[in-house]
Protein backbone atom coordinates (compact mmCIF):
# COMPACT_ATOMS: atom_id res chain seq x y z
CA UNK A 1 0.00 0.00 0.00
CA UNK A 2 1.33 3.48 -0.82
CA UNK A 3 2.49 5.96 1.69
CA UNK A 4 0.46 9.10 2.32
CA UNK A 5 2.87 10.94 0.65
CA UNK A 6 3.03 8.63 -2.70
CA UNK A 7 -0.80 8.73 -2.69
CA UNK A 8 -0.56 12.62 -3.27
CA UNK A 9 2.46 12.60 -5.20
CA UNK A 10 0.13 10.46 -7.43
CA UNK A 11 -3.00 12.15 -7.70
CA UNK A 12 -1.33 15.50 -8.22
CA UNK A 13 0.81 14.04 -11.19
CA UNK A 14 -2.34 12.42 -12.40
CA UNK A 15 -4.22 15.96 -12.13
CA UNK A 16 -1.89 17.35 -13.87
CA UNK A 17 -1.55 15.38 -16.76
CA UNK A 18 -5.47 16.03 -16.59
CA UNK A 19 -6.29 12.71 -16.67
CA UNK A 20 -9.41 13.49 -14.54
CA UNK A 21 -11.24 9.35 -15.04
CA UNK A 22 -7.38 8.50 -13.39
CA UNK A 23 -7.35 11.11 -10.46
CA UNK A 24 -10.96 10.80 -9.82
CA UNK A 25 -9.65 7.19 -8.27
CA UNK A 26 -7.80 8.84 -5.52
CA UNK A 27 -10.79 10.61 -4.28
CA UNK A 28 -13.15 10.06 -1.18
CA UNK A 29 -16.60 10.54 -1.27
CA UNK A 30 -17.44 14.13 -0.40
CA UNK A 31 -14.03 15.38 -1.41
CA UNK A 32 -13.73 19.14 -1.14
CA UNK A 33 -11.26 21.39 -2.52
CA UNK A 34 -10.32 25.11 -2.02
CA UNK A 35 -8.26 27.33 -3.57
CA UNK A 36 -7.15 30.74 -3.09
CA UNK A 37 -9.91 33.36 -3.07
CA UNK A 38 -11.84 30.54 -1.31
CA UNK A 39 -13.01 29.39 -3.94
CA UNK A 40 -14.81 25.77 -3.70
CA UNK A 41 -15.21 22.91 -6.05
CA UNK A 42 -16.10 19.21 -5.27
CA UNK A 43 -15.47 17.77 -8.51
CA UNK A 44 -12.40 17.57 -10.57
CA UNK A 45 -14.71 18.70 -14.21
CA UNK A 46 -15.89 21.70 -12.35
CA UNK A 47 -12.26 22.26 -11.57
CA UNK A 48 -10.73 22.19 -14.99
CA UNK A 49 -13.08 24.21 -16.67
CA UNK A 50 -12.59 26.97 -14.23
CA UNK A 51 -8.83 26.48 -14.60
CA UNK A 52 -9.49 26.43 -18.28
CA UNK A 53 -10.27 29.72 -18.14
CA UNK A 54 -7.88 31.08 -16.20
CA UNK A 55 -4.23 29.16 -17.48
CA UNK A 56 -3.66 27.32 -20.77
CA UNK A 57 -1.22 25.05 -18.89
CA UNK A 58 0.20 24.69 -15.09
CA UNK A 59 2.55 22.57 -13.52
CA UNK A 60 3.73 21.50 -10.20
CA UNK A 61 7.73 21.49 -9.59
CA UNK A 62 7.80 19.58 -6.26
CA UNK A 63 10.30 20.64 -3.41
CA UNK A 64 8.92 18.66 -0.48
CA UNK A 65 6.43 16.50 1.13
CA UNK A 66 5.70 16.89 5.01
CA UNK A 67 3.32 13.97 6.33
CA UNK A 68 2.23 13.93 9.54
CA UNK A 69 -0.68 11.93 11.63
CA UNK A 70 -3.85 13.80 12.75
CA UNK A 71 -6.97 12.99 14.61
CA UNK A 72 -8.43 12.27 11.33
CA UNK A 73 -6.36 10.69 8.98
CA UNK A 74 -2.86 11.49 7.72
CA UNK A 75 -1.98 15.41 6.50
CA UNK A 76 0.01 15.66 3.68
CA UNK A 77 1.87 19.39 2.72
CA UNK A 78 3.58 19.75 -0.74
CA UNK A 79 5.68 22.98 -1.01
CA UNK A 80 7.16 23.95 -4.05
CA UNK A 81 6.76 26.28 -7.13
CA UNK A 82 4.09 27.01 -10.41
CA UNK A 83 5.21 27.13 -13.88
CA UNK A 84 2.74 27.47 -16.84
CA UNK A 85 0.79 30.06 -19.42
CA UNK A 86 -2.35 31.99 -18.48
CA UNK A 87 -4.99 31.62 -20.72
CA UNK A 88 -3.76 35.18 -22.68
CA UNK A 89 -0.21 33.72 -23.39
CA UNK A 90 1.53 35.22 -20.71
CA UNK A 91 4.19 32.73 -19.11
CA UNK A 92 4.92 32.65 -15.04
CA UNK A 93 7.76 30.41 -13.36
CA UNK A 94 8.53 30.04 -9.86
CA UNK A 95 5.33 30.83 -7.95
CA UNK A 96 5.43 29.37 -4.66
CA UNK A 97 2.41 27.12 -3.68
CA UNK A 98 1.25 25.05 -0.84
CA UNK A 99 -1.25 22.14 -1.12
CA UNK A 100 -2.71 20.47 2.35
CA UNK A 101 -4.18 16.81 1.83
CA UNK A 102 -6.01 14.97 4.36
CA UNK A 103 -5.54 11.43 3.79
CA UNK A 104 -7.74 8.69 5.02
CA UNK A 105 -8.04 4.94 4.62
CA UNK A 106 -6.13 5.35 1.36
CA UNK A 107 -8.28 8.11 -0.38
CA UNK A 108 -8.18 11.91 -0.39
CA UNK A 109 -10.84 13.46 1.12
CA UNK A 110 -9.88 17.27 0.94
CA UNK A 111 -7.13 19.50 -0.84
CA UNK A 112 -6.08 22.95 0.26
CA UNK A 113 -4.56 25.46 -2.25
CA UNK A 114 -2.17 28.44 -0.83
CA UNK A 115 0.09 30.26 -4.08
CA UNK A 116 1.04 33.52 -5.02
CA UNK A 117 -0.55 33.68 -8.51
CA UNK A 118 -2.35 36.98 -9.01
CA UNK A 119 -5.86 36.55 -9.01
Amino acid sequence: MATATELVREYLETWADRDLQAAQRFLAPGFTMIYPGDARFTGLEELATQMARRYRSVRKRFERFDELAASDGTVVYCFGTLYGEFADGRSFDGVRFIDRFTVEHGRLVDHRVWNDLPR
